[in-house]
């Protein structure tokens, strides 16, 4: 059974450190709503192969925005595009993993970004994901949700995720990189990761998908907004 939203702004927010649950959530939660998945991570995961396809260096700030004029990225049924060209498998590359949070930092890249998420929610309803939904691109949102979990039980769900891509890796080779990625993104200068104003905290640590599910429409329901 499908719950269809009526709420204020008709978008859902869920920010979070990586391997709290927020994109399979997110995933999910779109689909008992009624609403469109907007995964922002792989825009910027996007983003990001799109400027190292170039060799365009993170210090290179004023070829990176003359690239981006250029650029055309989408998501389109699951899938992203960049220029048309589906590069869903290439974003999830170990390259692009260990560069997306140095891009994603820059103020070329979160400007271009920010446009294209507004754009893409505008007249829809969506559940979007990300690190700074919340707190700087649907600051208005209707209901806002922060996922958090133990770096080690982070590091695990990511270690699978890894493993399931045919990837070696150690555990503690994927808990360094998180714990890395924690602190670049919590201590950018623009648009840091944080708990958004009124968004609800949830602890994902010792909860199924399901459980952590069942609390947000809990939350949505209470509120009498769906």
């Amino acid at each position: 059974m499908r719950i269809y939203c009526h709420y204020g702004s008709n978008v859902i927010t869920l920010d979070g450190p990586a391997g709290a649950g927020k994109s399979t959530i997110a995933r999910l939660l779109a689909d008992r709503l009624g609403c469109e998945y907007l995964d922002t991570g792989a825009l910027y995961r996007a983003v990001t192969l799109f400027l190292l396809m170039r060799s365009i260096g993170t210090t290179e700030e004023e070829k990176i925005s003359m690239a981006l004029k250029e650029c055309v990225v989408s998501l389109e049924g699951g899938k992203v595009f960049i220029d048309g060209r589906d590069v869903t498998l290439k974003i999830r590359s170990p390259e692009v993993d260990r560069a997306v949070s140095a891009y994603s930092a820059l103020p070329a890249v979160r400007d271009f970004l920010l446009e294209t998420q507004r754009r893409t929610a505008k007249g829809r309803k969506v559940v979007a994901e990300g690190r700074d939904m919340g707190s700087v691109v649907f600051p208005e949102a209707s209901f806002k949700f922060f996922l958090d979990a133990r770096v080690e039980v982070r590091a695990a769900r990511r270690l699978e995720e890894l493993k399931a891509r045919g990837e070696v890796i150690t555990f503690e080779e994927v808990k360094t990189q998180l714990s890395r990625r924690d602190q670049l993104d919590s201590g950018r200068e623009l648009s840091p990761l944080r708990v958004p104003e009124k968004a609800l905290i949830i602890d994902t640590s010792e909860k199924t998908v399901d459980e952590v599910i069942g609390e947000i429409l809990a939350v949505m329901a209470g509120r009498r907004s769906c």
